[in-house]
């Protein structure tokens, strides 16, 4: 039968294999890899992209194109390359798919070493390649080599297809058999891509603690740019960047975007040319960093991935979401919804017990929560945020019974059980550190930095304590979910007593550990669901999120914040990854508790709030909107999501998700003009076109606070005409929609 098929499949696609052979002379065809003859190289082709890399005579591997798809019977020309290959002399413009330290400076590096003997360049020349399908993905790995040292680095791109998205990492390997000839690796970044000559805004994800993931459109100049992180946490930039040029629009044009996977250290660089080509390179930061490599060691780097779309950054947008959604975030809850939760830190503090504890859980049960999380507090000598930090023992004054009574009677609710960990860091006064000082990061003679310090996890012995202490606690106690903390800066990273040449690799080994940690700990716990935290959004990264499940966005949970909060991170990743809490936090005026629920409702709801002081109103308030949200849910975190107004430009804010079989959409407006009185728009005149849907398509419209109809419509009208924004006299007004297809 198999065979039956392979030959008829064979039959169908013949007179395409032959027109590629003939036109491409090719040796090696997949999907969307084709090794080419003349002239020489490779194409990446996409449903909408196309990446051409050329085999030089000299056997030099240079990128000439990478945007829209260019038909196959046209990749022969050179009329789209920009990236010249037939003058040397051309050095400018000349950017190997590996840019190296070495020859003329005029690119910006993807490696950087130092040989035994002094030599601090490189020439890399191509050695082979192979192509590989695993599970319908296609990956290439293009083999380099040093012409005279002895390096090796094999350049690797997985493509997604369907995405117009191509994974990139570089593999070093140092092939020597001389034990004294060490490679010292001073930067290795993880990919570069060479886009054609066009005028570019950058836009990229700032801000700060309480204030992360802020929108900011930058024009590239010529010159670097660079964006980058040096203190093991992203609360001031993200890892993610879109490039669009000025003719781009939402719907319309092009856009390439990018992500460095990774959690510790990591860079971006945006180096702009006199002749307006833009060559973007980005991976691990190597500031006060460098990596000795042993002759037959090998070092990878991280993944960065790039991806481009043809219409618009809204494409870009809902392709990153997927992408993420699909291939990275963890495979055992890819696919779940993610839960309501309840967490008590607002209620509680470090002021907790077992009796108190128990009685929030009856409350949060009455309202609708899935999984009640116990927060920081529960473990020995933690009274204070300087004390405790540290210790796995749990605390016999607040639960003489150890966790077992809450988590019983939590799951007896019918809920999940969730609790509060900070591993990577300690206090003075933590039995770890009283008796191992060397454990942490520090240097000698130097003054310690504040009382909350973090553990050297590249240190094997901090990493087997951290593994055994968690694996017991894991194993003692039926817990169904872990919020993972880190608020510790790295300031001084000393590795005291370090193995002797391994000091300035700290910050690598320390990242890399706990990537093991977490993934070992997943091995022996599978069911166990992993929340990323770090100072609010300071681990928001796609090297966190391959390993954890949902983040935590920011610890700003004001509700007119939080709007501005989440539509920057809603650029970058998709709404069952971004949690939101409902609390009573109030940084400018009070708002209404519907108000918090809906804007906290457009990721993954949780309560944070003092629940045990609500009356009965609010609960009432509570219930109707969970259940909303729950009804709702499906679309929100598994569907494509469009900002339909510029939220900063706008008191009237709206954002829609919408099923990708475009038979259901969920619209949010918030009204804020009682916060930004610059609105330019009239009430009664202002509409919201949506998009996304099915033109001749009918759908219902509901207003979910009500349940009454807004009215039906055409998918085509919605998307041209658009809806009318509600209107309401109240302050800090906010509405649901649900849009289904009429039956």
């Amino acid at each position: 039968m198999r065979k039956l098929q392979l030959l008829k499949r064979c039959y169908i696609h013949a007179p395409l294999y032959l027109f590629v052979f003939l036109i491409l002379g090719t040796q090696a065809y997949t999907q969307d890899i084709i090794k080419t003859v003349a002239p020489q190289g490779w194409v990446i082709q996409t449903q909408h992209s196309t990446y051409r890399l050329i085999l030089t005579a000299d056997k030099r591997v240079r990128p000439v194109y990478y945007g829209t798809k260019i038909a196959e019977s046209d990749l022969k020309k050179e009329d789209f390359w920009f990236n010249n290959v037939q003058k040397p002399s051309n050095w400018v413009r000349n950017i190997d798919e590996i840019p190296v330290r070495g020859d003329f400076p005029f690119k910006e590096p993807v490696l950087e070493a130092m040989f035994a003997n002094g030599v601090r360049d490189l020439d890399m020349v191509y050695v082979s390649d192979e192509i590989d399908v695993e599970n319908g993905v296609s990956t290439l790995k293009i083999v380099l080599r040093d012409k005279f040292y002895p390096v090796e680095v094999t350049s690797n791109y997985k493509v997604f297809d369907d995405l117009d998205i191509i994974e990139k990492w570089i593999t070093i390997k140092n092939t020597s058999k001389n034990k004294k000839d060490n490679v010292r690796l001073e930067n290795v970044l993880s990919g570069s891509i060479v886009l054609p000559h066009d005028d570019y805004i950058l836009t990229q994800l700032s801000g700060h603690e309480m204030n992360e993931f802020q929108e900011e459109q930058v024009p590239l100049s010529t010159g670097v740019k660079v964006i980058e992180s040096k203190a093991f946490k992203s609360n001031f930039h993200a890892p993610w960047f879109l490039i669009k040029t000025d003719q781009t629009t939402k719907e319309t044009g092009s856009a390439w975007f990018g992500s460095v996977h990774y959690s510790g250290n990591w860079v971006f660089r945006f180096d702009k040319k006199f002749n307006s080509t833009l060559q973007i390179v980005g991976g691990i930061n190597f500031w006060d960093t460098d990596w000795m490599l042993m002759p037959g060691e090998t070092f990878i780097s991280p993944k960065i991935s790039f991806g481009y779309s043809p219409y618009g950054t809204d494409q870009a947008t809902i392709n990153q979401h997927r992408y993420v959604r699909t291939y990275v975030l963890p495979e055992k809850h890819r696919h779940e919804l993610r839960p309501v939760l309840y967490n008590g830190w607002e209620n509680s503090y470090y002021d907790i017990n077992e009796k108190q504890q128990i009685e929030l859980a009856n409350v949060a049960s009455e309202i609708g929560v899935e999984l009640f999380v116990v927060d920081d507090g529960w473990f020995k000598n933690r009274t204070a945020s300087d004390s405790g930090l540290g210790n796995y023992e749990i605390d016999k004054n607040k639960f003489p019974n150890g966790l077992k009574p809450v988590i019983d009677h939590v799951h007896k609710l019918g809920m999940k059980f969730g609790l509060w960990v900070e591993p990577e860091s300690v206090s003075d006064n933590a039995d770890v550190f009283v008796k191992n000082p060397h454990y942490t990061f520090q240097f000698r003679e130097r003054e310690k930095g504040r009382y909350r310090k973090l553990l050297n996890i590249a240190n094997e012995d901090v990493y087997e304590h951290l593994l055994n202490s968690l694996s017991k606690l894991l194993s003692e106690n039926a817990i169904d979910f872990i919020k993972w903390d880190q608020n510790s800066y790295l300031s001084e990273p000393g590795w005291l007593n370090a193995p002797t040449g391994l000091e300035r690799e700290a910050r690598i080994r320390h990242t890399q550990n706990v990537y093991r940690l977490v993934e070992t700990l997943r091995s022996r716990f599978p069911e166990v669901i992993f929340e990323t935290c770090a100072s609010g959004g300071g681990r928001v990264d796609l090297g966190m999120l391959s390993r954890m499940d949902q983040a935590w966005v920011s610890d700003n949970t004001d509700p007119l914040d939080r709007l501005f909060i989440q539509h920057g991170y809603a650029q970058m990743l998709p709404a069952n990854t971004m949690v939101s809490w409902v609390t009573s936090m109030t940084r400018h005026q009070p708002v209404s508790l519907d108000f918090r629920f809906d804007v906290s409702s457009g990721g993954v709801l949780g309560i944070g709030a003092n629940i045990a002081k609500w009356s009965e109103g609010d609960k009432t308030i509570a219930i109707k909107k969970i259940e909303i949200y729950k009804r709702i849910r499906p679309v929100v975190q598994y569907g494509d999501y469009y900002a339909l107004t510029a939220v900063k430009e706008n008191s009237k804010i709206s954002y829609q998700y919408v099923n990708q079989n475009q038979k259901s959409a969920v619209v949010f407006f918030f009204d804020t003009s009682h916060f930004l009185p610059n609105n330019r728009e009239r009430k009664s005149e202002l509409k919201v076109r949506l998009k996304g849907l099915e033109a001749g398509q009918r759908y219902t419209i509901k207003n979910l606070d009500d349940n009454t109809v807004v009215g039906e419509f055409d998918g085509r009208y919605l998307m041209n005409i658009g809806l009318k924004f509600p209107a309401k006299n109240n302050p800090f007004s906010s509405w649901v929609y649900i849009l289904e297809v009429v039956r």
